[in-house]
């Protein structure tokens, strides 16, 4: 994996990508519809503009993201959708530099983060590193959402390995947040990258494994794609399982998107 400095950097790049393709839309086509059921563009780029808010205040100011947290607990979905309709009455111009100025605050919050400090956040704490990879994760995501809005589809890049990373370590997560125990066994994943080179994880004699494109990879474990329309194998049980249920950001199981078939 990258030191610090080229993962935010990496993060940085992201936010720029999705920027590029909300920066140029006139005011009125904000309120166009996403894939994600009852979500605008303008919801999308307010619900980044929220959460890298909060990345921001769980690096400068645990304590009052701690009783951030003891409220958004209370009600759990609504909170964080309260936040992202909250931004959609903005105009769109200043709901762009406000996101763009978060963008900028957190990159250098994370900055400053002591070498082993353990970040708050929704889920368990964790790392500035495992902080920024989750941002990267989550903007690139919502970008994809922005981008399937305008009928777009944007050059898959290295970063696709961070989102790929985090989609490995989130495995357990993903069962146990389904109710079901997880595999005791370790995966085999191995991805064709943009650049034609492979990345991998896992044992190579692993008898479970999931092979791929990396693009559709992530789109599974971001839950943008419906496993039938991704070009991925998984040998074994287990594997397989897992693809059904992939879940690379915290929160309840997510509903998923339907087979482009269907």
């Amino acid at each position: 994996m990258p030191d610090l400095h080229s993962l935010l950097a990496d993060l940085a790049a992201e936010g720029d990508s999705a920027d590029a393709l909300v920066a140029p839309l006139p005011a009125g086509r904000w309120a166009d519809p996403t894939p994600a059921e009852g979500w605008t563009i303008a919801h999308q780029i307010a619900h980044l503009a929220w959460t890298d808010g909060q990345a921001v205040s769980a690096a400068t100011d645990p304590a009052a993201f701690a009783i951030m947290v003891e409220e958004a607990a209370a009600n759990s979905g609504g909170y964080v959708e309260a936040g992202a309709q909250a931004g959609t009455a903005e105009d769109p111009a200043h709901l762009l530099d406000r996101w763009r100025d978060g963008r900028r605050r957190m990159v250098d919050a994370l900055t400053g983060v002591e070498p082993g400090t353990r970040l708050p956040w929704f889920g368990p704490p964790m790392g500035v590193a495992s902080m920024a990879t989750a941002r990267l994760m989550e903007t690139w995501a919502h970008g994809e959402d922005i981008a399937d809005a305008l009928g777009v589809r944007r050059e898959p890049t290295h970063r696709l390995r961070h989102v790929a990373h985090i989609g490995v370590r989130t495995r357990d997560f993903a069962f146990r947040n389904r109710g079901l125990e997880p595999p005791a066994e370790e995966f085999r994943v191995a991805l064709r990258a943009p650049d034609g080179d492979e990345w991998t994880w896992g044992p190579p004699d692993a008898r479970q494994s999931v092979t791929g494109p990396a693009l559709d990879f992530c789109h599974a474990v971001t839950q943008r794609r419906h496993r039938a329309d991704l070009a991925l194998t998984a040998t074994g049980p287990d594997a397989g399982r897992w693809l059904d249920v992939a879940q690379a950001f915290a929160g309840p199981p997510g509903p998923g998107r339907a087979p482009s078939h269907a």
